[in-house]
């Protein structure tokens, strides 16, 4: 008998014909794999608690970070007899402890400050997040947000922002103590004058007073704040030296004791993921994150052990995952001249060619600004931006001269076609290309 035809139309096997019978097998045989797939990670894992191994997590001690947190609490422990402490300004590389040391401290001033019985706030701005601190405005309101208070997401002029906020700081007889992690990305996006308006609110204050921490990746953040800033600002500051390749192995052993059940971890694995962080100026959150995601790869190919060379793919997917952040939060004209690249040097491998050149990127740039309506670049600055992906490592940019015609770049993206594909289509949508 004649099998039923029924006509199965998807992305992939558009106007494509199965028999009824071939389409409910093979969807049944989808189901049977998922099922399967979802009853083996039930059934089988590694993990203990992989939670102690993400950078949300907070330790009870923080080894080889005693001298920081011996500095920072004479600073804050003012605090607790009502009075200001000095503003603190903390430098680190990423992965330092900086973050994470200032959270301990926090944790134990509030449970102080709750047995003395006064009241210790201390808010934290993540400076990073997009629509939290990309303006003045925004990062009132989320301070004000944050203090129990509400405000529109815009529309009110900043200095009426400035005086809601201090009529809600100065309700009653407290301290506050703002964080601003990665306050250097705030000062790229708005500029330095909101610093200054901040350290001047406390001569506006009658019960409370105010002070910052500001935690910065950039050792030279201060140097490129304006003086009369940094008079009003730079009252004591706190350098987080990097880990060494040791202090790292006995981050790591504390963290996989906890996290991973017995004998997950094959000889050598602390020691190469300590190596690998310590080449990266001792990035103790890199080391972790490496340990966790060779667990997670271990537990998706179904073996039973972390071995060397799942350390090897861990870093492998940590440097691509890297490199799509890096493009998702690059300014808007890093995007239009990154989008350019790509596609120029997509058309090239269709043509069998391997370099593309500025100034064909410059011509495809132009028309992607007048696509979203943005104000277009000199070829100089352009050829600046481009000099700066071959620094990220996005391409590679050979300097050649053409004679009386002056000098060009010689450029080939050193990315997998893969990565090329998901920088395309980040680019596309933040840039509203789609």
């Amino acid at each position: 008998m004649t099998k039923e035809k029924e006509l199965i139309v998807d992305g992939q096997n558009r106007g494509k014909e199965y028999s009824a019978g071939e389409s409910r097998d093979s969807g049944e045989q989808a189901k049977n794999n998922i099922d399967s797939i979802f009853n083996a990670f039930i059934k089988h894992t590694i993990f203990k608690n992989k939670f102690v191994l993400q950078s949300n997590y907070a330790p009870e001690n923080i080894p080889h970070r005693e001298k920081q947190i011996n500095q920072i609490a004479p600073i804050v422990a003012p605090s607790l007899r009502l009075e200001r402490p000095s503003n603190l300004f903390i430098y680190g590389l990423t992965g330092t402890g900086k973050t994470l040391v200032v959270q301990y401290i926090r944790n134990q001033l509030f449970k102080k400050a709750k047995d003395q019985q006064v009241c210790v706030v201390m808010p934290f701005i993540n400076c990073k997040l997009r629509k939290v601190a990309d303006t003045e405005y925004r990062i009132l309101a989320e301070l004000i947000k944050k203090l129990g208070g509400k405000v529109a997401a815009t529309g009110l002029p900043t200095d009426q922002l400035y005086k809601r906020f201090v009529d809600i700081v100065d309700e009653k007889k407290q301290i506050i103590i703002v964080v601003f992690d990665e306050i250097d990305q705030a000062v790229k996006r708005i500029g330095d004058e909101f610093l200054y308006n901040f350290t001047r609110l406390n001569t506006e204050l009658t019960q409370a007073q105010i002070s910052m921490i500001g935690i910065s990746n950039d050792l030279k953040f201060l140097d490129s704040l304006d003086p009369r800033v940094r008079s009003s600002l730079g009252e004591e500051e706190i350098l987080f030296a990097p880990y060494n390749a040791l202090q790292l192995q006995d981050i790591l052993r504390h963290r996989s004791n906890e996290a991973f059940k017995s004998g997950i971890l094959d000889n050598g694995v602390i020691e190469k993921c300590a190596a690998y962080a310590a080449r990266e100026h001792g990035d103790a959150r890199r080391a972790l994150d490496l340990l966790r995601i060779s667990g997670e790869l271990v537990e998706r190919d179904g073996k039973k052990k972390i071995t060397l060379d799942y350390i090897d793919k861990a870093k492998e997917k940590m440097e691509a995952d890297k490199i799509l952040i890096a493009v998702e939060n690059q300014p808007k004209q890093f995007q239009l001249v990154l989008i350019s690249v790509l596609q120029l040097y997509r058309q090239a491998l269709k043509e069998n060619e391997s370099m593309i050149f500025t100034g064909d990127i410059y011509n495809l740039y132009r028309d992607f600004c007048v696509r979203t309506q943005t104000e277009c670049l000199t070829q100089r600055r352009v050829s600046d931006i481009i000099a700066e992906f071959d620094m990220l490592g996005l391409i590679n940019a050979k300097v050649i001269s053409k004679g009386r015609h002056g000098r060009t770049r010689e450029i080939r993206v050193d990315l997998s076609e893969n990565l090329r594909e998901k920088i395309n289509m980040i680019l596309m949508n933040s840039l509203n290309l789609t």
